[in-house]
């Protein structure tokens, strides 16, 4: 059955190709959703690149014909701008913002058509109050995950006990089989008997973790699986997904360290998304430095622990280290340096991909973060990039 989708900024900001991914059903973009991307495609950063990519998309659908009266699409569907033919009273108090007169526009299409109409934003309070008023919603999941499927990323094995045997002789040992991905953290078992290690090529590896890195050291079985992943040279994308005080941060500096005193790295560079939950960076007094210290304090912290056991604060005056916000990240070639994302859930895929390919050869790269704590008011736990990312890689 056809269906009405009216998309909200954001879910256009999100994916800018997102008016390809419904199928064969309508999609209508308030003319009010074009006037935010306008104002959004000034920006210098991830946000206006997506509000330009959009715009682009849609100014190339010109060509078919007018967007006002509705264009046919390659996958079948049709995607019109609409301009509400009336203004319907909606029972609110606030009347003045984009959000009131998107959630009017819908109303008007679902009055005006027979197909079911559905508003779709990642915008959790306008789902709430489009539903109070009888209109359906839905977010965008084009790139939704199953957090089941990230709960847990150690896989627990049965083995004979003489596989263990051999494993701790020789360190590594033949398991083939289709059923791990490479790079896999294995937990081995056999009655009273079980080791750790990593699954690559069709052989269990003994996990190559220091007594301590950096003056850290490893206080449980995922800590030992993460410092093996951190400190392999042959691994060039990790990601570390964990509650809030789970060591992610600090491991990946700490290993970073290690492997820029080794001279295996050029540079540690540390980075991580401005999401602001007040006032945007322009508005706080000082310099760029100055402003950038509340978001990246968090990571300064790290380092100060650091510093006194390794004398990071002498790299960090060499240059060796450097802690840079994501905008700045955009446009560089980075080789040969390894790379820490924190606070990679509040990113969306799209940052990631920008941030991956930024990578030269020789580059390790490491995303960190929480998916449950989520800063971006338009992401969750399930479309943020850190989950998305991890489950399709």
């Amino acid at each position: 059955m056809i269906k009405n989708y009216v998309l909200d900024t954001n879910v256009l900001v999100y994916d800018p190709t997102s008016i390809f991914q419904f199928e064969d059903n309508k999609i209508w973009i308030p003319i009010y959703v074009l006037e935010e991307l306008d104002k959004l495609k000034n920006e210098h950063s991830q946000r206006g690149m997506s509000a330009r990519d959009a715009c682009r998309h849609l100014d190339e659908l010109r060509i078919r014909g007018e967007l006002s009266k509705g264009v046919a699409l390659d996958n079948g569907g049709f995607l019109r701008v609409y301009v509400p033919e009336k203004q319907i009273k909606v029972h609110v108090a606030v009347t003045d913002s984009i959000d009131f007169h998107i959630l009017q526009t819908a109303l008007c299409i679902k009055e005006l058509s027979n197909e079911k109409t559905i508003l779709v934003t990642m915008d959790v309070n306008l789902r709430v109050r489009a539903e109070a008023l009888g209109l359906q919603t839905a977010t965008y999941e084009s790139n939704k995950v199953s957090l089941s499927d990230l709960n847990n990323r150690v896989v627990e094995i049965e083995v004979g006990w003489e596989l263990i045997d051999e494993f701790y002789k020789n360190e590594s040992v033949k398991y083939e089989t289709s059923d791990l991905l490479e790079n896999a953290s294995i937990l081995m078992k056999s009655g009273n008997m079980s080791a750790l290690a990593r699954y690559s090529c069709g052989r269990l590896y003994k996990l190559n973790v220091p007594k301590k890195v950096c003056g850290i050291e490893a206080r449980n079985n995922e800590q030992k699986f993460a410092f093996d992943l951190l400190l392999n040279r042959n691994i060039q994308l990790v990601t570390l997904m964990g509650r809030a005080g789970s060591g992610k941060t600090i491991q990946a500096i700490s290993a970073g360290i290690e492997a820029v005193k080794s001279g295996e790295y050029s540079k540690l560079v540390v980075t991580r998304p401005i999401v602001p939950m007040g006032r945007d960076l322009g508005y706080l007094p000082g310099s760029l430095e100055e402003k950038m210290h509340p978001w990246m304090q968090p990571i300064w912290d790290n380092f100060e622990f650091l510093m006194m056991n390794v004398g990071a604060k002498n790299r960090i005056e060499e240059d060796l280290i450097q802690i840079e916000p994501l905008t700045y990240i955009r446009g560089r070639s980075l080789p040969g340096q390894y790379i820490i994302a924190d606070e990679a859930q509040n990113m969306n895929l799209l940052e990631l991909k920008t941030l991956i390919t930024r990578c030269g050869e020789g580059t390790k790269i490491v995303l960190t973060g929480d998916p449950y704590q989520i800063d971006n008011p338009y992401l969750d736990c399930a479309t943020n990039g850190l989950s998305v990312f991890s489950k399709k890689n």
